[in-house]
């Protein structure tokens, strides 16, 4: 199936739903907190009816599934429609995720202390969806649709407790989705010679997330959201799927605005790279090419032990020294930019190209991946220490780099130093998928820079890769072992989360305590500085990052 018509190949035909239908009864004072009661928590869909519970002032439904399994004969193919069920289907816990390698964090105790990470069954019957929503059928309110960071591998749609909807739904009057879509080799194995019926089996991870659309514009009215009004936004791996998205013929109407949240320096494939990765696997799991029943019929652990095998022999190993730029040497299991399911920007074979008419918010942390979590000795670094790796980081240039971000903040302590350095490649992917935004003469383009940092740990993790995800979704409260839990936090948590619900209503970020958020223009990148007291900056670090080319 192409990508075209994959929107309506999934476009299931919807019931007649409309603000007639049923309403939410207003919840009893005398009722408890969780609700189950059947005349307040079932709703219809295209495939049948769903009962999920109410929180409070919020209906949730989880594990809803919004395309078929995708094991079987249904492995390395794009997504087919759900079968419609009789009578009313649970919903009422997540339901099974991607299969994937969760990594190591967990193994490490400050790293699992601030995520907490919530553990599923992995399964392929793994297309499923959450929803929040402050009513049923009875309004049509912004729609918000997360997607999940973890790169192109791993996570899920409720991996850890900042993406929960709760609040944002409550507090901003918006309709949140999370959902799970297929990772690694299941979800970008590349099979496009193999010919009919898997010509985008390099991308159906991403056809997932079109196919999760596509059931939000079918469905969401339903649960009280307005499919006019829908806004992608993710964070990591996750922004970069909002960027393939943008490039992708088969999303395009089914949003309308977009955020990517520390994930512009994303990394996808071209047809040689996602080509000669599938080639080093097939020879690898010694299949020949073509015998797709072989290929169906492996245990998910033999194709990712394969898989890592491969990873390992063909990729530079990993001795500790971060450098995001090492990603564009690597070859993983990501979308490739073929053409077909996801357009290239030209001139660029391997850049999704962007979509001119969707207003854009983009931005990164401070302090990204370069941080003391599990590693309380940074904060000891020297000097020397310092100098070294910044000539490691800039070979011929480290002496310069070190004066060019001192001249700003000349007290810095040297692992704060070091932290910027490596992690001013992410804010320069940033600035730079700005200004191919400007190139392309396309909607309004927002930037932030989140400097705000935990006390957690004495203030060991800094801003760190993750830490404005609850902002976004006021949990800061409710993640306190990300964020302290502190009114500072909160306050912080409450204008970032209006400014998003603002956007996703009118497509211009704002809330009261803001300042007036500037788009940029092409002879200028502002950035909303998020931190305690947020305020509109200039391109304050250009030379900084400048000494680094």
């Amino acid at each position: 199936m192409t990508g075209a018509a994959l929107a309506t190949g999934l476009a299931l035909c919807p019931a007649s739903a409309s603000l007639a239908d049923a309403k939410t009864p207003a919840p009893n004072p005398a009722n408890p907190e969780i609700s189950t009661d059947p005349a307040q928590v079932t709703a219809r869909t295209a495939s049948g009816r769903l009962r999920g519970y109410r929180k409070g002032r919020i209906t949730i439904f989880k594990g809803v599934p919004y395309a078929a399994p995708t094991g079987g004969a249904n492995r390395f193919r794009p997504p087919r429609p759900v079968a419609p069920w009789h009578g009313v289907r649970s919903a009422l816990h997540y339901g099974p995720i991607a299969p994937q390698d969760k990594g190591t964090g967990r193994l490490n105790d400050e790293e699992a202390f601030i995520f907490r990470w919530n553990d599923a069954v992995e399964d392929e019957d793994c297309l499923r969806l959450n929803i929040w929503t402050p009513g049923l059928y009875d309004a049509r309110r912004p729609v918000l649709v997360w997607l999940h960071g973890g790169g192109f591998a791993a996570g899920s749609g409720h991996d850890i407790p900042a993406f929960d909807g709760e609040n944002v739904a409550r507090t901003g009057d918006a309709v949140v989705v999370t959902l799970n879509h297929r990772l690694n080799l299941l979800g970008f194995l590349d099979l496009s010679s193999w010919g009919e019926g898997f010509e985008d089996s390099g991308n159906v991870g991403m056809l997932d997330i079109v196919a999760a659309l596509a059931w939000v514009r079918d469905n969401i009215a339903r649960f009280g959201g307005d499919p006019d009004r829908v806004t992608i936004f993710g964070q990591s791996g996750g922004g970069a799927k909002v960027t393939a998205l943008m490039a992708m013929p088969a999303a395009r109407g089914l949003f309308h605005r977009a955020a990517i949240l520390s994930g512009s320096f994303a990394m996808f494939n071209t047809p040689d790279r996602s080509a000669q990765l599938s080639a080093l696997l097939l020879a690898e799991l010694g299949i020949a090419k073509g015998d797709i029943a072989a290929l169906q019929a492996l245990p998910y652990p033999t194709l990712r032990a394969a898989a890592e095998r491969v990873t390992a022999k063909i990729n530079p190993g990993f001795d500790g020294f971060i450098d995001v730029r090492r990603i564009a040497q690597m070859l993983n299991f990501a979308p490739v930019v073929d053409g077909r399911s996801i357009l290239p920007t030209p001139g660029a074979p391997g850049v999704p190209l962007t979509d001119p008419k969707v207003p854009l918010i983009i931005g990164s942390t401070l302090n990204e991946f370069v941080t003391g979590i599990n590693q309380p000795e940074v904060e000891a670094m020297t000097e020397q220490v310092l100098h070294a790796r910044a000539e490691r980081f800039a070979p011929g240039r480290g002496d310069a780099v070190v004066r060019a971000f001192s001249a700003v903040t000349p007290d810095a302590a040297p692992f704060d130093l070091w932290s910027r350095i490596a992690t001013a490649p992410i804010r320069q992917a940033v600035i730079d998928q700005a200004k191919r935004r400007i190139a392309a003469d396309a909607a309004p383009t927002y930037l932030y820079w989140f400097t705000w940092a935990t006390p957690i740990l004495e203030g060991r993790p800094r801003s760190f890769h993750c830490l404005d995800i609850p902002f976004w979704f006021d949990n800061a409260a409710a993640c306190a072992s990300m964020t302290g839990g502190g009114s500072a936090a909160r306050a912080l948590a409450k204008q970032m989360s209006q400014a998003l619900v603002a956007f996703a209503a009118t497509g211009v970020p704002s809330a009261s305590a803001l300042p007036v958020w500037l788009p940029v223009t092409a002879g200028a990148f502002p950035s909303l500085r998020l931190d305690t007291g947020p305020r509109m900056i200039a391109e304050i670090d250009a030379a900084e990052r400048a000494s680094l080319k």
